[in-house]
């Protein structure tokens, strides 16, 4: 019996210290380091009214302009005045497409030995716009803007909706000449419309063919004339050519149709004015 007490006891004393080490190899806790904890509280020593003070960085242009190779390159204040003499506002008669030309237009004349001309535009359209279209281009996120082509595109969409499209196109499909509108004066009206929407997806022969039965009939009978016949049997090219030859001639105006009234017909001023009702039979009993 003592032996196996004992051999009890001694099983027990073996095996209780396995089970407190395990116990403290779970609870282990990792050392503790001074040099962390002075990393973190010492990383900003900035006073509280230094922290509540806004901002300063994140004002970076949205236009990125590639590097400059070139010695001693310099835009001129002439330029800079050329630019800011026609400036786009934004606002909604405006045409950004006839702004874009105009902009092509004046930096095309500009050269500049290792100078790219992509580079000269995206430095001077910035000064080509103001009011809402420059408020446009200051919220559009920094360095967003890469190439020329990049800053056309967003331009064009932000001010040229696709309700603008929609409505251009109407207008097209529904031009119609004028009462006292000389012949000219339709074909550049027309014309303006199709400029100021660059991309109305018309083919030529659909604008000759909607102009054409846009014209009052003098008019079509005097473009048959000129083609030799009948306007239809010529190219679209040769229509074309016919058209704007006769549109130089601006001193032919449409004159307004004035309707004869017959003598037969009852005047609508005839039962309030019974003297005048009087002369005109009279008047047409001494003609019968």
């Amino acid at each position: 019996m003592r032996t196996r007490s004992s051999s009890n006891l001694i099983v027990e004393s073996s095996t209780t210290p396995k089970r407190r080490n395990r116990r403290r190899s779970k609870q282990r806790v990792e050392p503790f380091s001074l040099e962390e904890t002075s990393v973190v509280t010492m990383a900003d020593q900035r006073t509280m009214a230094e922290l509540l003070q806004a901002p300063t960085e994140g004002y970076g242009d949205a236009i990125v302009i590639p590097a400059i190779l070139a010695e001693n390159f310099e835009l001129k204040h002439g330029l800079l005045n050329l630019v800011t003499s026609k400036q786009f506002y934004g606002f909604e008669k405006e045409d950004p497409h006839a702004h874009i030309r105009w902009f092509n237009k004046i930096t095309s004349t500009i050269k500049y030995k290792d100078v790219p001309n992509s580079s000269i535009k995206l430095m001077l359209f910035p000064f080509s716009i103001e009011g809402a279209a420059r408020i446009w281009l200051e919220k559009e996120p920094p360095r967003s803007i890469l190439t020329w082509e990049d800053l056309v595109s967003k331009f064009i969409n932000q001010f040229f909706p696709p309700s603008k499209t929609t409505n251009l196109r109407n207008e097209i499909t529904n031009f119609q000449q004028r009462f006292d509108e000389s012949f000219c004066e339709a074909w550049d009206r027309f014309k303006d419309l199709l400029r100021a929407c660059p991309h109305h997806g018309f083919t030529e022969l659909h604008q000759l063919d909607t102009f054409y039965n846009a014209l009052t009939p003098t008019d079509q009978d005097s473009l048959n004339v000129a083609a030799g016949g009948n306007l239809l049997t010529k190219t679209p090219r040769d229509a074309l050519a016919i058209i704007e030859n006769k549109s130089k001639v601006r001193n032919s105006r449409n004159k307004p149709v004035v309707t004869k009234v017959s003598t037969n017909a009852p005047s609508s001023s005839t039962p309030h004015f019974p003297e005048i009702a009087a002369l005109a039979d009279a008047v047409k009993a001494m003609l019968l």
